[in-house]
């Protein structure tokens, strides 16, 4: 219950700090780039609410001890510096000064204790937040990436979270302990100065107006800059992907001009976020002192006057550097908390994002299999969601019996590829019903159905580990000799054994240290170590030379027996053995059968055949 309490504190004082920047703005919904869309953080806070109670109580107690100081300093003052005899004078001194200290020692370590706790959590909630995007991101269909560059994604998860870790672990802390600090001066000041202090609060009130009103235009300024920079790593994560074809277009010049423009682009916004943040800080920091300062000389006047003792007026001047820091430091640490803001409103961005495809709450479970798994598309029309004019497939039928290797084959864009997309759940059909052993794919949790699937794509995609794990990474849990196994039967034992260091040796980025025929045999080798009932060859050896491609063709042959196989190709040599061939185009099927009654039947396969064979 106490946690419960710290945890409803901490969201008081989080407003709290955050009063200032959002009085102009409606109760709901939150407003762009306000500093209220720090309130989304709260739910990362939540589980540390015995953390943040103890950050609390000691950025309670370091302001205690901080406002104690005055009082302490009055007292040397008015009684350490008496008109009394010496020995007298020296014993009150020295007690002074070690009241003096002690307050020292207190502040040192409540100011530790608090700068270490604000700091642990600063660094795990930004690292649960982090977490927490990039595992979200990790489950969004194909259609988030049509939309989203993968580079602006890197900056919100680099850049943002390092915005919000700084208000987390230090500005916030630094922010709550100021108002504490500042309030209670005040406090201070108006009980020991009333008829002065009212004076200088209403003038404090005439500067919080305008204040607020400029803030509008720091906030709208951080958020613009955030994403200028995020435009510049979109370029930047887009272009070192491509290197080799930026550098066979002789384009670095151009590629290296374009990212200058934009982060021209983003330094221009930038130094307009700064500019209207310093004008601001000015504004506030001059014009706070100068209100304080009209109250400091109307103590001095009161000193002259002998209405006041030179301590009270001592303690009074701490006061107010206490409250000028204090407002000083405000205005500084309510521009972090408005570029935080920005970041993360984009953050909960993403994690606000909703992948159209979720396994269902109550999944239904897949028959076990002996050998292959039955394939149904029954009634499919599907239409990519940036081509939702033209339809990928159209009232697709295709039944794929268990054991049964399926080929098929067409010009580009005849919907081929988008048969493996829809079997596998990136995308749900518009109408229609996939079925995988007689249970419709939607009803599957995704786990499940792609549990059941082993794809070798087009692409082979290399991760930057070693050829052992990039293997492995079919079925994590195999042996070192299953690894082995499964590269001897893709014929990809050979050239790993005669990299430098074997199976250990580090491929490279993207396996930039293969070539294009070695990257498809170390793909093969992985969807082979996971044995799945159902295997998706897309386009698998396209990459490989005619010898590579006979010794593979060899291998995928031994690797179908047994289970079920739907194979995509453009070189129609490959597919000639399939137990039947599905021509496709525009989205249907337009012929079927084996290799030897399509070429009789004088169609479209038989055109294609003729241009390649005749080749």
């Amino acid at each position: 219950m106490s946690g419960k309490r710290g945890a409803n504190s901490f969201s008081w004082a989080l407003h709290a700090v955050l009063k200032l920047g959002a009085m102009d703005l409606p109760a709901s919904p939150l407003a762009k780039g306000s500093p209220r869309s720090l309130s989304g953080l709260l739910p990362f806070l939540r589980p540390y609410r015995a953390r943040i109670v103890l950050a609390g109580l000691f950025l309670v107690l370091a302001a205690a001890a901080t406002l104690v100081f005055p009082l302490a300093l009055r007292g040397l003052i008015d009684g350490g510096l008496s008109e009394e005899s010496k020995g007298t004078q020296l014993l009150a001194l020295r007690e002074h000064f070690i009241e003096l200290f002690a307050v020292a020692v207190a502040l040192g370590l409540f100011s530790a204790a608090r700068f270490y706790m604000v700091g642990w959590l600063g660094e795990r909630v930004t690292a649960d937040l982090r977490n927490a995007v990039y595992a979200h991101v990790l489950e969004q269909s194909p259609e988030f990436f049509e939309t989203n560059q993968t580079g602006e994604v890197l900056s919100r998860l680099t850049t943002d979270t390092t915005l919000v870790q700084t208000v987390v672990g230090s500005s916030l802390s630094v922010g709550l302990r100021n108002v504490v600090t500042g309030a209670g001066a005040m406090a201070m000041l108006v009980w020991t100065n009333p008829y002065v202090m009212t004076q200088v609060l209403g003038i404090l009130v005439i500067v919080v107006l305008p204040s607020v009103w400029w803030g509008r235009r720091v906030r709208k300024l951080s958020r613009a800059s955030q994403d200028r920079v995020a435009d510049s790593s979109a370029i930047a994560a887009e272009v070192l992907n491509a290197i080799p074809v930026i550098q066979s277009y002789t384009a670095e010049a151009r590629e290296a001009q374009r990212f200058d423009t934009s982060t021209t682009n983003a330094f221009a916004t930038a130094v307009r976020r700064t500019r209207a943040r310093a004008f601001l800080i000015a504004f506030i920091i001059i014009a706070t002192s100068a209100a304080l300062l009209w109250g400091l000389y109307q103590g001095t006047q009161a000193v002259l006057a002998g209405t006041i003792t030179a301590g009270h007026l001592g303690q009074t001047v701490v006061y107010v550097i206490m409250l000028a820091g204090s407002v000083g430091v405000l205005s500084e640490v309510y521009g972090d908390l408005l570029r935080a803001a920005g970041a993360t409103e984009r953050l909960m961005e993403l994690l606000d994002a909703k992948s159209p495809v979720v396994s269902p709450a109550q999944p239904k479970a897949l028959p076990s299999v002996n050998g292959g798994s039955r394939v149904e598309f029954d009634a499919i029309t599907f239409h990519y969601p940036s081509r939702p004019l033209t339809a990928a497939l159209r009232d697709f039928h295709l039944s794929v019996a268990a054991g049964e290797t399926v080929a098929l084959v067409g010009p580009s864009g005849a919907g081929k590829s988008s048969v493996f997309q829809l079997l596998l759940r990136y995308y749900d059909p518009a109408q229609g019903t996939i079925r995988l052993d007689g249970v419709p794919t939607r009803d599957l949790s995704l786990h499940d159905l792609r549990g059941r699937i082993g794809i070798v794509p087009q692409d082979a995609v290399i991760f930057s580990s070693s050829a052992l794990e990039n293997i492995r990474y079919g079925r994590p849990e195999a042996s070192d000799e299953e690894v082995i196994a499964a590269a001897r039967a893709a014929f990809a034992h050979e050239f790993i054994t005669a990299l430098p260091e074997g199976y250990a040796s580090f491929l490279g980025e993207r396996g930039v240290r293969l070539s294009g025929g070695q990257r498809q045999r170390i793909a093969i080798a992985r969807a082979m170590l996971k044995n799945p009932p159902l295997l998706l060859l897309d386009e698998a050896t396209s990459a490989l030379d005619a010898e590579s491609e006979r010794m593979v063709q060899a291998a995928l042959e031994s690797a179908m027996s047994g289970r079920t196989t739907l194979v995509v190709a453009h070189r129609l040599a490959t597919v000639q053995r399939a137990n039947r061939i599905i021509v496709m185009d525009h989205g249907r099927i337009v012929e079927q059968g084996t290799h030897e009654t399509l070429v009789a039947a004088n169609g479209i396969y038989a055109r294609l055949a003729a241009l390649q064979f005749m080749e």
